[in-house]
């Protein structure tokens, strides 16, 4: 898709490509940003192309205007996301405490995976998975 958007931006030229450079940019911007760890470097560098070409193609201050508009919206989406889960938190105290409840069981699963890493002759305990037990139907 990212070499589609470079193809169609050379393809459009400098003049009708400016309405769409926000359009354009915003995977662009989410990739560059993203931090979640299996990400492909390799995309990361076409999205970095891309963007390079974008810059050279309708020039630093139309690019620099579509980009930080980009970046702002993301920013606004980002805030807006944690507003809602602060405002979810008070009003289902219940599903807050289940999201804390598995954040701290996944913490401490990372921590025995990290000491095992570590020290490979130490095992960690590790919980036994109850989830047949809990499929079992009692009567």
């Amino acid at each position: 898709i990212f070499k589609f958007l470079g193809a169609i931006s050379v393809d459009l030229g400098q003049d009708r490509i400016k309405p769409y450079l926000p359009t354009i940019l915003t995977p662009l911007y989410r990739e560059l940003n993203s931090n979640y760890a299996e990400q492909d470097p390799t995309l990361k560098n076409l999205s970095q192309e891309i963007i390079e070409l974008l810059k050279k193609l309708v020039g630093l201050e139309a690019f620099s205007l579509a980009f930080s508009s980009v970046q702002k919206q993301a920013n606004q989406k980002r805030a807006m996301r944690k507003k809602q889960r602060a405002l979810q938190t008070v009003a289902n105290p219940d599903i807050a405490a289940r999201r804390k409840l598995k954040r701290h069981k996944n913490k401490a699963e990372t921590r025995k995976r990290k000491i095992e890493s570590l020290r490979p002759m130490h095992k960690a305990k590790r919980h036994k998975s109850h989830a047949l037990k809990d499929l079992a139907m009692v009567e």
